[in-house]
Parts: structure tokens; C-alpha cells; sequence
């Protein structure tokens, strides 16, 4: 295919804890990056999906955000998107947001803690997925 090169390459991550499926795909947004003020925009979609036999509630997050010269951002907060979504067995939550990164590329990792009815908690595993620019690829 001739033509314009995508103005973003997807990047993937899956991992499941106690039922949770975590699956993130991230993107490189160059037409709301700012590289000669050294600002480049990531968007992430993640998919929680409750694979278990029981229902479970997001109640939290915490992400660790790493860029190329290894300086670590902690995200630490309720909920995610303003929502604490409560998944029965087979329900998916979907939602979209971004990070600022100072350098060209790094990458992210986390953990949602759950609650299940009977008060058990657990922290569902969100796997490390790079944020990239497409260039870096080749």
C-alpha cells in the first residue's frame, strides 16, 4: 500500500489474574505530540474482562509509567476514568486515556485492586506494553 504511513502503530498486553483478564493496546498520537518540546502522547484502551466464576469490583489503580532515561511516574487512584466498574462472570469494562511521556518511548505496567462480594481482595496484573513511536520500530 502507497501512501501516507498510519499515523500510529498499536501495541498489545494481556494478562489474567484470578479470572481478571487485563488486555491494554496502546498508540502513538503524532498529531497531538509535540517532539521539539519534548512531548510525545500515548492513548491506551484497556479491556477488563471477568473470566472467574464470581463477581469482581474495580475499586482502584496503580500504574507505573516509565520513559527511555528510566524516570518512573506512579498513578495512584480510585477507580479508573471516574468509574469503579463491578464486572458479574462475563462481563468486559472498556475505557481509553493517554500519558504525556518526556522521551520518544518508554512503557507501562499496573495493577487494579478487585474486591469480590465476600471481601476478598486481590491486585489483577496489567502487563508491561511498550509505548512506541513508529519510527523506533524500524
Amino acid at each position: 500500500m502507497r501512501g501516507r504511513p498510519p499515523r500510529y502503530i498499536p501495541r498489545m498486553s494481556t494478562a489474567v489474574t484470578d479470572g481478571i483478564r487485563v488486555d491494554v493496546e496502546s498508540a502513538f498520537l503524532s498529531d497531538r505530540s509535540e517532539p521539539h518540546a519534548h512531548r510525545w502522547l500515548f492513548a491506551y484502551t484497556v479491556t477488563i474482562r471477568n473470566e472467574g466464576d464470581s463477581p469482581a469490583q474495580l475499586l482502584a489503580r496503580h500504574w507505573d509509567i516509565a520513559d527511555a532515561e528510566d524516570r518512573h511516574e506512579h498513578v495512584v487512584g480510585d477507580g479508573v476514568v471516574g468509574h469503579q466498574p463491578r464486572l458479574e462472570p462475563g462481563q468486559t469494562f472498556q475505557y481509553s486515556s493517554y500519558c504525556i511521556l518526556r522521551t520518544a518511548h518508554g512503557s507501562m505496567r499496573g495493577t487494579y485492586r478487585m474486591v469480590r462480594d465476600d471481601g476478598a481482595a486481590f491486585d489483577a496484573v496489567i502487563a508491561p506494553f511498550p509505548l512506541v513511536i513508529p519510527q523506533q520500530l524500524n
